[in-house]
């Protein structure tokens, strides 16, 4: 494959923006630490939910959706789309409640809502354990797609691709903090769906695929087109719809799909303007990540079935790929590399924006943790603004290099997908009741941190995950493998919980005071103070979360409906796209409603 002047032309022209916009407000970036990780809390909700789908419109994120199409059909997809209920709970829920904390990040929550040396030590270990460990393995996940694109679309060996996209991408993150990263991601957001439309489009109408039409009879799509896995299949609807339903979205801690909130989407929230700006934000993101994005790259995946049956197929046509990096994700790019002139330089300078929207977004983010809640609380807490933006740019260069070896090492997108899922498996509910029951305390986090990362690490790397969970011969079914540590992870937190002592009166208090969260799962600490004569109770102060829950239904009803909509639109079945597009408007009108009642109880 060749490359034009037009091609090169284009994605020299999307480096130099990407940079210039990193020099222009490195300055004042680099005036204190919230400029550098928060941009001031001055950010509108606009700016916030592009570039949340920026962040999450990442070079991997094609390549999986791809895999999951291949292997398990559209409805594979129910994994991660499962994750809206989470998302749709951050939204309604608790992007009022990080708001009101006024933490600059999400781990100074645990010094907030807990005391003494264990919310202490929990709050630097995980600075550590997510801020570097998992943040390294999520951006090696997407260092190891812009690899595997890089060697089939450029021909690039892959420490090639690791140092030219990550330099560049290191160094305007570095310079222009968190303002240049949302402030990129703008552009980035344009670019990466107009590239990834125009692509799509293209794909589907080339000779050997013949259309949207001819695609969607193929003997080898027709069995991959339902939204919904099939119903008679047990196995197919419990581990593609049951466990993502009824489990995952909230026992499960996966990067950008907290359950309560937190990572980069949290450090997205805590820098809007106000609460109203940051529900907003996180509303948007949730509309644009789960209804309309996925559909381009599912409709390029369903063409690659025709053009790439199998994975000896993408073999033969890319012999220079190593046989450590074939797998049906490779798919995606294989399907490129058919792109003419002009298009193709648009859809891989989108490709490289998704790579750097993720990643600047991961190592600033990532910094942050190391900056605020490790470095200025075990290493200098009198360090100066200008110290610790300093830490910051140097934390930003480590990260990036770890991810890269990493990257170098790794095989399958899925698979780090996967072992995702499984390390969180089982936190989950307690990132969503922390917040409203009073019992929770620090040792509930720090043993469901231990007991589901040990669990994870002896099914995968031990004979015991073998034998409990083999898919012919395990003692439990392939698929129990996130339910079982997803269960023995809760016995363990909730024993530790009653095992240990309450957090005291004081923390307690102060965070109610501060949170106003309500509900009966405090109504102990509220009788408490009164009996002290301690006044903690906001008397305007509404407890909203019976209303939050119930737009969470609607808004999931109203994305979820979109979704097929859209699917079904593109599907040509005009009957069905009618029937949800007027559930979608009807949930919407209600949503609305339920909306502007919310509004006068947020501050």
């Amino acid at each position: 494959m060749e490359l034009s002047v037009l091609d090169y032309s284009l994605i020299i022209v999307f480096f130099t923006i990407v940079l210039a916009i990193g020099i222009v407000v490195s300055k004042k970036s680099g005036k204190s630490s919230s400029e550098y990780f928060l941009s001031g809390r001055t950010m509108p909700w606009w700016l916030l939910g592009l570039s949340m789908v920026a962040t999450t419109f990442s070079t991997d994120t094609p390549n999986l959706v791809t895999d999951i199409v291949r292997t398990d059909g559209v409805s594979g997809n129910w994994v991660w789309w499962a994750f809206l209920i989470t998302g749709m709970l951050t939204v309604f829920v608790y992007a009022k409640l990080w708001r009101k904390s006024n933490v600059n990040t999400d781990l100074e929550f645990y010094e907030l809502r807990y005391g003494g040396k264990p919310a202490s030590f929990l709050r630097k270990f995980r600075a550590i354990y997510l801020g570097v460990i998992f943040n390294v393995i999520t951006m090696s996940a997407v260092t190891l797609a812009a690899i595997k694109i890089g060697g089939i679309m450029l021909g690039l060996e892959p420490w090639q691709t690791v140092v030219s996209a990550g330099l560049i991408t290191v160094t305007f993150s570095a310079l222009g903090g968190f303002k240049g990263v949302v402030y990129t991601d703008f552009l980035l957001f344009f670019v990466a769906m107009g590239g990834a439309i125009g692509a799509a489009y293209y794909l589907v109408n080339l000779p050997e695929v013949g259309g949207v039409t001819k695609l969607l009879a193929h003997e080898n799509v027709k069995g991959k087109l339902s939204i919904l896995p099939d119903f008679s299949n047990t196995k197919a609807v419990i581990t593609l719809l049951v466990i993502p339903l009824a489990v995952q979205w909230w026992s499960s801690w996966y990067p950008g799909a907290e359950p309560g909130g937190g990572g980069y989407i949290a450090q997205r929230m805590l820098a809007a303007k106000d609460a109203n700006h940051a529900i907003g934000a996180t509303f948007f993101f949730n509309i644009m990540h789960y209804a309309l994005r996925p559909w381009p790259w599912i409709l390029v995946a369903l063409a690659s079935i025709v053009v790439y049956p199998d994975i000896a197929s993408i073999s033969e046509a890319f012999p220079n790929i190593a046989a450590d990096k074939l797998g049906h994700d490779l798919a995606y790019p294989a399907m490129l590399t058919k792109l003419p002139s002009g298009l193709l330089g648009l859809v891989l300078a989108s490709l490289i924006a998704a790579y750097m929207s993720t990643i600047s977004t991961q190592l600033n983010w990532g910094s942050s943790y190391i900056v605020y809640d490790f470095y200025k609380q075990q290493v200098n807490p009198n360090a100066s603004e200008k110290k610790l933006v300093a830490v910051g740019r140097i934390s930003t260069v480590i990260l990036m290099v770890l991810s890269a070896c990493l990257a170098l090492l790794m095989q399958n997108a899925m698979e780090v997908f996967d072992m995702l899922l499984l390390f969180g498996a089982g936190t989950g509910l307690i990132f969503i009741l922390r917040w409203f029951w009073w019992r929770i305390n620090a040792w509930t986090e720090i043993a469901a941190m231990f007991a589901s990362g040990a669990l994870s690490i002896i099914l995968k790397v031990t004979p015991v995950g073998n034998y409990l969970f083999a898919a012919e011969t395990g003692v439990f079914p392939d698929w129990f493998q996130i339910p079982f540590v997803m269960l023995v992870t809760t016995i363990i937190w909730v024993a530790a919980t009653f095992m240990t002592k309450p957090e005291s009166k004081e923390v307690l208090n102060s965070f109610y005071k501060k949170i106003q969260p309500g509900g009966p799962g405090w109504e102990k600490v509220v009788v408490d103070a009164k009996a002290d004569n301690i006044e903690i109770v906001n008397p305007n102060e509404k407890w909203s979360v019976p209303s939050g829950i119930g737009a969470m239904v609607l808004g999931c009803v109203l994305i979820y409906t979109c979704m097929f909509a859209t699917g079904y639109w593109i599907y040509g079945e005009t009957m069905k796209g009618l029937i949800f597009t007027g559930i979608a408007i009807v949930a919407g009108l209600f949503l609305i409603k339920a909306w502007n009642r919310m509004k006068t109880d947020i501050l």
